[in-house]
């Protein structure tokens, strides 16, 4: 799938066509039904979906039925329109999902012997799980499976929690759905008992997994001698194995290239396998890593090793205080080894029909940085901050971990797996340098909740900090803070929408000359640009957005409205750690995003931003494309323990 950056102009003159298209497309929606699909045990129904409430007027009807007759003609044209715009009413909207908690699905069938697993896997395009009968009906979607490769039936029992003849422990069937689901490669699961051949004491398992078209790439064509080439692949050969590539070139630095790029391996027992290269401006790094994570409720075991090495050229100002500072970049070198190795406790139930959630969770890190060349210019710098070190850590932490499934939060339809419970963990360590050696302490918490009436609602915090041995001088410590909260979803006829709001803040104390933070379009204002980079110590975010999900489907990619408020404020002021000190930065934005569920690209969004201060050029608007969700969940399994992350 290729990605395009036009011209200011033409971007414009698309933005005002696809504004035009969705007035257009209002009067082309797809025909509800009340009938009720045919779905696995694994999705609950909710009841029929209710009449449109729009009630259109008779000409708006006829406009309808007329081009919908249109499609249905055999000739060049109407085949073309058979393309642009779908008419049928998608089955998983129809059938929808309640907030359904996966781990009381399969109880009556916990213990029981796996006498057979059965493996369906479906092409990209075209296919339904929730509807077997449905088959590709146009030519793009016949095209695109022929340009796919299906997921072989040996990845997907790799990522399988049970084997046949094994005895099904409590969750095994909906977290093999869930994890499935986790997969870059497989857009949709169903893992479920056959009811019908089921007995007293033995079960045959269904798996039904629908593919997402893995392969996709990025072409930006900036101008003649500039621009971005980029290829990717998530199921390479239908192994799961993932590849990507992005090279960049007249980037007008003193590196006119660069280049990014892995290879990741997956393993029986959720064991993967990554190498890595890159190649920048004055930064080059190397790698490879073995990891395996807590990835389901039920792993006992998790660690991971990994060795990289690095090259980076560190700036100096050439003549301070002068009005033209120039830039000397002196070369350091340097290699990390990591490993850890974590090990989670069921905790005992003393309730006979009640199973105890929760784990204990016990790791540790060894984390070595040797650095093997520096300049002697950079030695010679007071804030002078590079020695060898050795960092150990231990973490101890209690965790509680549910999952439910529900549609329209970052998908367009697509079953949704919504991480829920909660989290506390207590990280302590020990660094050993040439310098000094430094305590390290850290707490964090976090708890989410999910209901159909009141939305979901993520909160956390951390705290975490070096204590200096000699003299209990506290070094590089950090709070954070994030609220994340989706609405409810809302439905008005065919259209459904849910607000979000998303608050973060960062308060450092303490810290080093080349410690700061930043503002831009990922952690700060969407869109946002400024001719000079924001430094400053503490930062607060807040941003918001209603969604509107359309009935529209144009080519395959499902449409909806985005309108957005975004504000962020930054200690810029030396000294201070108050950023509600400063004046915001401020953005408000509308646009359309476009979905495709079943591509490796999934998301294209294209948004007008106006910014009262800090844009590029003098002006207060700017025209974006992206491909990235803003917002994401945040799981409450362990990683390894590590430092707070201060960016």
């Amino acid at each position: 799938m290729l990605r395009f950056v036009f011209a200011p102009r033409l971007l414009s003159q698309l933005f005002l066509g696809l504004g035009l298209l969705l007035l257009l497309a209002t009067n082309v929606v797809y025909a509800q039904q009340t009938t009720q699909p045919v779905v696995s045990d694994s999705a609950r129904t909710q009841p029929a979906a209710r009449p449109d409430s729009l009630r259109r007027r008779f000409d708006q009807e006829r406009m309808l039925n007329g081009l919908k007759a249109y499609t249905k003609r055999k000739t060049i044209a109407g085949k073309a329109a058979a393309a642009l715009f779908n008419f049928r009413t998608r089955q998983e909207d129809r059938a929808g999902l309640d907030v359904a908690l996966l781990d009381r699905q399969f109880d009556q069938h916990n213990y029981k012997v796996v006498r057979s697993i059965n493996i369906t896997t479906l092409d990209a395009f075209g296919y339904s799980i929730a509807d077997p009968n449905r088959e590709p009906r146009n030519i793009l979607e016949k095209s695109g499976n022929m340009l796919h490769i299906k997921t072989s039936r040996a990845r997907v029992r790799q990522v399988l929690l049970f084997r046949v003849g094994d005895e099904l422990e409590p969750q095994d069937l909906a977290e093999s759905e869930r994890l499935l689901r986790q997969t870059s490669e497989i857009l949709d699961a169903r893992v479920f008992v056959n009811e019908a051949t089921t007995t007293a004491d033995s079960v045959d398992v269904q798996v039904i997994t629908k593919d997402v078209f893995s392969i996709s790439g990025t072409l930006q064509v900036r101008d003649v001698a500039a621009g971005v080439i980029g290829l990717r692949d998530n199921n390479f050969l239908g192994q799961g194995h993932q590849f990507r590539n992005r090279y960049e070139y007249g980037r007008g630095k003193t590196q006119s290239w660069s280049y990014r790029g892995s290879y990741q391996v997956p393993f029986r027992n959720f064991i993967y396998a990554q190498a890595r290269y890159r190649n920048e401006d004055q930064y080059r790094q190397g790698g490879f890593s073995v990891f395996r994570d807590f990835a389901s409720v039920n792993t006992k075991y998790a660690g991971a090793f990994s060795m990289e090495s690095y090259y980076q050229g560190v700036p100096f100002v050439a003549s301070p205080g002068t009005t033209d500072e120039q830039y000397v970049f002196y070369p350091l070198r340097y290699n990390t080894q990591d490993l850890w190795v974590g090990r989670a406790f069921h905790l005992h139930s003393y309730d006979l029909g009640y199973e105890n959630p929760g784990r204990m969770i016990v790791s540790g890190r060894l984390l070595r940085t040797r650095y093997t060349s520096i300049a002697d210019s950079i030695k010679a710098n007071p804030d002078y901050q590079y020695d060898n070190a050795l960092l150990g850590l231990a973490t101890i932490g209690y965790s509680v971990r549910r999952y439910y499934k529900d549609r329209y939060l970052f998908g367009f339809g697509r079953t949704e797996d919504i991480p829920t419970g909660s989290l506390v963990s207590l990280t302590t360590g020990y660094e050993l340098n040439a310098r000094q050696n430094r305590r390290y302490v850290s707490l964090r918490t976090a708890y989410a909740g999910y209901s159909l009436r009141h939305g979901y609602l993520y909160i956390s915090g951390e705290f975490g900090s070096y204590v200096r041995t000699e003299d209990n001088d506290w070094q590089q410590g950090l709070l954070s803070n994030e609220l994340l909260y989706f609405t409810r979803l809302y439905h008005a006829g065919n259209y459904q929408w849910r607000s979000f709001l998303w608050v973060r803040s960062l308060i450092g104390f303490h810290r080093r000359p080349t410690d700061y933070l930043i503002l831009d379009t990922r952690r700060g204002v969407r869109g946002f640009s400024i001719d000079e980079q924001l430094r400053g110590q503490s930062r607060f975010l807040l941003n918001y957005e209603t969604t509107v999900y359309t009935p529209v489907s144009i080519l395959g990619f499902r449409l909806a409205g985005v309108a957005f408020i975004d504000a962020a404020w930054l200690a810029t002021t030396p000294g201070r750690s108050d950023p509600f000190r400063e004046k915001p930065y401020t953005g408000f934005g509308i646009g359309f995003r476009f979905r495709n569920e079943y591509t490796a690209i999934r998301t294209i969004q294209i948004s007008l931003g106006f910014y009262p201060r800090g844009q590029v050029s003098g002006s207060s608007f700017r025209l974006f494309e992206n491909t990235s969700n803003y917002y994401n969940f945040s799981d409450f399994n362990f990683a390894q323990p590590g430092v707070v992350r201060y960016e």
